[in-house]
């Protein structure tokens, strides 16, 4: 039978008996967790087998762990970890400074914040499967501008395509290596935005050239990844729907971008997009969304919505299955070998 076509969160640390009910029948592809989710440690593994004993499968389970201000899991469950771009931005100057006016200095600056990144991400991966959790939203692909609104800028991985295609990349790696499955976003590219789309609706004017030529070749570029997540925002050039929303867009994901993977939305809760949750997730649906984000909301809600989107089509379905099967056995870590060469990437400015 096809899964859900929904991710769904839960209200507290354990599930009630009615989330139980709902969830056994409706049969979501997965689940996500928020910090009100997060307690212990052995608290959080108790949870993640109770949402895997609901739906009777091995399902992933998903969280928001960037680093900086959106990290669900924190000290002493987790280490604190700087933003993206603040880490990125910590080795990049202590490259520079160490190789001094070295005419390979660029270069190894460069290669010193992807290894950094991911070192970052095979870290945090080994901190999520000790817990039961075994995907994470990350990496991000959307370039950051001058104009980025500050509730991204610091969140992306650079300003220029070359290094937020290199530093996602790795941390995409550094995820799968620890045996958890990375979420690209925002897709097709967040980084014009000026607006923050859990309040606003943000709409980029910028021309489809200008457009294919940085924000969508980021995504072009990473386009085997296994997920991706979708932007709540309008690409004037395309359409006059919210991407998420937008066949149009949602089109030009799959045959310019050429990301074959399993396309979640946003969650449909943010105040970007307009209408009942349930109607959005047909709409989301129908625009060509293979599963719908909701989070944060009553059960009836959770219900209204799961029974909206329905089950998924035969080539979500297939999607679905194939990012499953990117979970991988990790091989052991060596966290202190690995923490040390990462502060030694860093000059010892590796937590937040």
């Amino acid at each position: 039978m096809p899964y859900g076509a929904t991710i769904l969160d839960a209200e507290g640390t354990r599930l009630s008996a009615a989330e139980k009910a709902l969830f056994q029948r409706v049969d979501p592809f997965g689940f996500i967790l928020f910090a009100r989710n997060i307690d212990s440690a052995e608290q959080t593994r108790a949870l993640c087998d109770e949402l895997r004993s609901a739906v009777g499968r091995d399902c992933l389970i998903t969280v928001d762990q960037e680093g900086g201000r959106v990290q669900r899991l924190r000290p002493p469950l987790a280490r604190q970890w700087r933003p993206a771009l603040d880490h990125a931005q910590a080795a990049l100057d202590h490259a520079q400074a160490a190789q001094n006016q070295a005419q390979d200095h660029a270069q190894a600056a460069g290669d010193g914040a992807v290894r950094a990144m991911y070192l970052r991400a095979r870290l945090i991966a080994e901190e999520l499967r000790s817990l039961g959790i075994d995907s994470n939203c990350a990496p991000l692909a959307d370039v950051a501008a001058d104009q980025t609104h500050p509730f991204l800028r610091n969140r992306c991985y650079g300003d220029g395509l070359a290094d937020v295609v290199a530093r996602a990349r790795a941390t995409a790696d550094g995820l799968l290596d620890g045996g958890v499955v990375p979420v690209v976003k925002h897709i097709p590219g967040h980084g014009r935005a000026t607006l923050d789309s859990h309040h606003d609706l943000p709409r980029i004017a910028a021309p489809l050239d200008a457009l294919r030529a940085v924000d969508f070749a980021a995504f072009r570029a990473l386009n085997d990844l296994p997920m991706g997540m979708t932007a709540h925002l309008v690409y004037e050039a395309l359409d006059t729907h919210p991407a998420t929303l937008s066949s149009t867009v949602m089109q030009m994901v799959r045959d310019d971008i050429g990301f074959d993977g399993l396309i979640m939305s946003d969650d449909i809760s943010m105040k970007a997009l307009n209408g009942t949750p349930q109607d959005i997730a047909r709409d989301t649906i129908a625009a060509g969304c293979d599963v719908v984000l909701f989070c944060n909301a009553p059960l009836d809600q959770r219900t209204a919505v799961a029974e909206a989107a329905g089950t998924m089509s035969p080539a979500a379905q297939a999607r679905a299955e194939a990012a499953e099967a990117a979970r991988r056995t990790p091989a052991p870590l060596d966290t202190e070998a690995a923490e040390a060469e990462l502060s030694a990437l860093m000059g010892g400015q590796v937590y937040g």
